[in-house]
């Protein structure tokens, strides 16, 4: 996938930008979205992939995808309860590309993955950060756990500390997070984080205590009452909670660097390569007609685009 994210650039602080056009209704079971893509780089190999759909999804039209809407800009409900966000907006754009509309079904974190192997949707979308542990279904003691999944990579992100504004506490590595409470999203790649420093710790003679919630909502309102000290989050996330002007004044930023990095994906059934591979050439196809980088300009997480998707590139 991908072209590195250069942590000292740090997010750019401009305000959104170039929308693009997107349209959304209700639907039986989720959200059906349609939008504009950036039109055929290559109008020979948009006929060839639309032909080299699998047969289901040709026939019904319609890419089902899970998403957990509740962790903007990456995917979340606008004002009038539609998807939106860069996961939406990029999903809308290979949909489009591809002829098929976009069924978005909010799906909490943690059941996204096995919702993708039991076939209940067709991928999942929802700022999924490509591992080696999640292609390979591997438990945290290194056994088999479940199937597996592929994955799309489609943009690179990194892990940041959102503290309180006015915070005077210095966190600019992981062992400074010993002696505190750090909060933190249920399931994710940070919470993962968290507890394998919160076994790293105890060398340091302080221990880490790491609550966890459903949302990063509430994690952030733990941060604001003080109970925690940072909330662990991805960078576009942390970009627009401490940029947005409803959290300005309220929220910023720890530290200038990333814990982790590593690449967003599109996540894909092991047995559905078919539609992995031409997912991730119309997504190809999307960014060299430049609708990609429109999107991304407008969530204002450019520092994070790839130049190509990549499959399985995380490690």
């Amino acid at each position: 996938m991908h072209r590195t994210l250069n942590p000292a650039q740090g997010p750019s602080g401009h305000p959104l930008s170039l929308p693009l056009r997107t349209a959304a209704v209700l639907g039986a079971g989720g959200l059906l979205l349609t939008g504009c893509g950036s039109g055929a780089a290559d109008p020979g190999a948009q006929a060839d992939l639309r032909a080299s759909l699998p047969q289901a999804v040709k026939a019904a039209g319609v890419l089902r995808i899970g998403s957990y809407l509740h962790y903007p800009p990456v995917d979340f409900r606008d004002t009038d309860g539609k998807p939106a966000g860069l996961d939406p907006e990029i999903a809308a754009a290979v949909g489009d590309y591809l002829g098929l509309r976009v069924e978005f079904t909010d799906l909490p974190f943690e059941q996204l993955i096995p919702a993708v192997q039991a076939k209940k949707i067709d991928l999942a979308m929802s700022a999924v950060i490509d591992t080696k542990q999640r292609q390979l279904g591997a438990a945290d003691d290194g056994h088999q756990a479940d199937p597996g999944v592929d994955f799309v990579d489609y943009f690179t992100t990194g892990t940041s500390m959102v503290v309180k504004a006015g915070s005077q506490l210095s966190l600019t590595t992981v062992d400074d997070l010993c002696g505190h409470t750090v909060a933190v999203q249920r399931g994710t790649l940070q919470d993962d984080f968290a507890t394998r420093q919160q076994a790293a710790c105890p060398r340091t003679g302080k221990q880490l205590k790491v609550d966890r919630f459903d949302s990063d909502d509430q994690a952030l309102a733990e941060v604001a009452n003080g109970t925690a000290v940072a909330d662990l989050n991805d960078y576009p996330v942390a970009q627009y909670n401490t940029t947005t002007p409803a959290r300005t004044g309220k929220f910023q930023l720890a530290n200038t660097h990333f814990l982790q990095s590593g690449p967003y994906g599109i996540t894909v059934a092991k047995d559905n390569a078919v539609l992995r591979d031409v997912v991730s050439k119309a997504l190809d196809q999307v960014i060299l007609g430049g609708g990609y980088d429109k999107i991304v300009a407008k969530w204002n997480v450019t520092p994070g685009a790839v130049a190509s998707t990549v499959v399985n590139g995380g490690l």
